[in-house]
């Protein structure tokens, strides 16, 4: 199934804690600490919201791009066992570059 974000919503596939392994084998889970952003992959981004004027403003994110969110911002949703973020443009903190 696809799913094209309506308006100024964002679509993210959000980076995974990742594991570290120690040498004797020994999965350790490291978690992202409370309060820093988590890092994702731009998946699909709505068209933009409307001005007063009745224009169009362009989204400043595209397809492909690494944006930072705050933890927990967003809907999760699931899509083909994937699990992603539905966010408004605005809850995206920035672009990593």
């Amino acid at each position: 199934m696809t799913m094209k974000p309506l308006v100024d919503r964002v679509l993210i596939k959000v980076e995974k804690d990742q594991e570290e392994k120690t040498a004797g084998g020994l999965v350790l889970a490291t978690k992202t600490p409370a309060g820093v952003p988590a890092k994702g992959k731009v998946v699909a981004c709505g068209e933009g919201k409307f001005a007063p004027n009745g224009n169009r403003i362009p989204m400043q994110v595209k397809v492909g791009d690494t944006v930072l969110i705050s933890q927990g911002a967003g809907q999760k949703i699931k899509l083909d066992g994937e699990e992603l973020v539905l966010v408004y443009e605005s809850e995206i903190l920035g672009i990593a570059e």
